[in-house]
């Protein structure tokens, strides 16, 4: 005996049933949402209940996505992701809108109201946001941090902005203020612990960019449907590709997470990339969405500056008196000791030239890093027998400026970088530099003062560091070459940027 399935469907809550089960404060806010809703989208609401409910279900008929995603935005409190915009739509085309906002076991989302919880909700049109999220907050100022920081002090300060940040479950869109705010464009001062924001932003035909790094999953949900529905326009900054191109080099988790960046970016308007080599990765990857129907964003590069602030008599004797040996060259190296930096083959090089009985001691400016312990033990043979190797976990910038000074030449043999700022940095302080022969690194030794080495052969770097130190006239010959290369600096940088991730029209769904 065969059964028929059964094709009843729950009963749905109608949406002014749900306002009506809702406490009196619940139901002020949610007729305060469905107001910001229905006036976004058609320019005014009705002040009757009845009426703007109507309003409201007229404009959401079609299910048009965008409106889709504006709208449960706005109700929830929070930005809602591509997932729940598509089984809304679908909820909208199956049973009308009055039950695909109304009915719990249709909507995805977690409430309208959240917990006892009720931040104001901002929709921000014609508004340029810059997303923030640790740069606001870190205390440690990484590469990608220092790009961030530097270029958007000079977009506050040429442009209108709003810098925003997330709420700790990276669900909320949330304003910068206050001491967040004076991290994010100086560095300075301390910042306390997120907690839920009074004040959530809703982007509506504005420009959202994002000038850091989002290794966050939800987060990236999130960016990924701004960039699809906001019906704004979206750019990036786009540093490397390595978690994709040397992914043996990266600690675990880092791929994974970059994968979902990639995912939101996909749908991004613009990437600025920071060198023309890493726009070559980029615009590889944007090859590969073909077979995904997907047309992916446009890649400019717009390669990082190099600029140099003035170093103090007090500072370069500080450093030499900190880690200069007198009558002794010193060589510099300025990265984490992470195993893409190759830290292990400079030491090795350094090893040949001592042996040789050429004299120069070796520093290394950078912070421990995942999977660094042989590069650890290497260090601990080279300082057993007695080599001038140290290593400084923490360097201010003027100790580092005058460092990159003082120093014979830089060394920074990675095996693969999105631009290597090292090697910029000791360039435009006339110090000469030895570095990979390829990729971003032999992008920016192209204007002179560099030797370009086979970062996978030890005796390449150990000849070219030998040829450094000893040979007086290439020496100069590279440091003149340094001190003659073109100029750049952060406000040029920040104004091509600007031009590149916010030229054209928004779109318009």
């Amino acid at each position: 005996m065969s059964r028929r399935m059964s094709t009843r469907v729950a009963p749905a809550i109608s949406l002014s049933g749900r306002l009506n089960a809702a406490s009196p404060r619940e139901r002020a806010t949610l007729l305060a949402r469905l107001s910001t809703v229905v006036s976004t989208l058609s320019g005014s609401a009705p002040q009757r209940r009845s009426e703007l409910i109507a309003a409201f279900e007229e404009l959401l008929a079609d299910a048009d996505p965008s409106s889709v995603w504006l709208a449960t935005s706005v109700l929830d409190g929070e930005l809602t992701t591509p997932t729940t915009v598509t089984r809304t739509t679908r909820a909208i085309r199956l049973d009308g809108v009055a039950a695909a906002f109304g009915s719990t076991p249709v909507r995805t989302v977690r409430n309208w109201v959240l917990g006892q919880h009720w931040p104001e909700v901002r929709v921000v049109t014609d508004t340029v946001l810059v997303d923030l999220e640790h740069t606001a907050r870190a205390g440690l100022a990484t590469g990608i941090q220092r790009v961030a920081r530097e270029t958007t002090r000079r977009w506050a300060r040429d442009h209108e902005v709003t810098l925003v940040a997330w709420s700790p479950d990276y669900r909320q869109l949330r304003p910068l203020e206050g001491a967040e705010r004076t991290k994010a464009l100086t560095g300075e001062g301390e910042v306390p612990a997120a907690g839920p924001p009074e004040v959530v932003l809703v982007p509506w035909r504005s420009t959202y960019l994002l000038p850091e790094l989002s290794p966050e999953r939800d987060r990236n949900e999130r960016i990924a449907a701004i960039a699809q529905f906001a019906r704004s326009r979206t750019g990036v900054i786009g540093f490397d590709c390595v978690p994709v191109t040397t992914a043996e080099t990266t600690a675990l988790g880092v791929g994974e997470a970059f994968a979902h960046n990639l995912a939101a970016v996909r749908h991004m308007d613009q990437v600025s990339t920071i060198s023309e080599a890493a726009a070559v990765e980029y615009r590889g990857w944007r090859a590969m969405l073909a077979s995904t129907g997907r047309t992916g964003p446009a890649i400019t590069a717009d390669l990082l500056p190099a600029e140099v602030p003035a170093t103090t008599p007090e500072d370069l004797a500080a450093i030499h008196a900190r880690h200069v040996v007198p009558g002794v060259p010193m060589v510099l190296c300025v990265g984490s000791h992470e195993p893409r930096k190759n830290h292990l083959a400079l030491l090795h090089a350094a090893e040949l030239l001592w042996r040789e009985g050429v004299p120069f001691t070796l520093v290394l400016v950078g912070g421990r890093s995942w999977n660094d312990e042989r590069f650890q033990q290497a260090l601990e043979d080279a300082r057993g027998r007695n080599r001038p190797v140290e290593t400084v976990t923490t360097m201010t910038d003027r100790e580092l400026w005058a460092a990159y000074r003082v120093a014979r030449c830089t060394v920074f043999p990675s095996l693969n970088e999105g631009f290597g700022l090292p090697v910029a940095e000791s360039l435009a302080c006339g110090t000469p530099v030895i570095t990979s022969g390829y990729g971003a690194m032999a992008e920016i030794a192209q204007d002179g003062g560099a030797l370009l080495v086979d970062p996978r052969d030890d005796h390449s770097i150990a000849a070219a560091l030998r040829t450094v130190l000893i040979d007086e006239a290439e020496h100069a010959r590279l440091s003149e070459q340094a001190r003659r290369r073109p100029a750049s600096s952060w406000d040029d940088y920040a104004a091509r940027t600007w031009t590149t991730l916010t030229a054209g029209p928004a779109p318009t769904s």
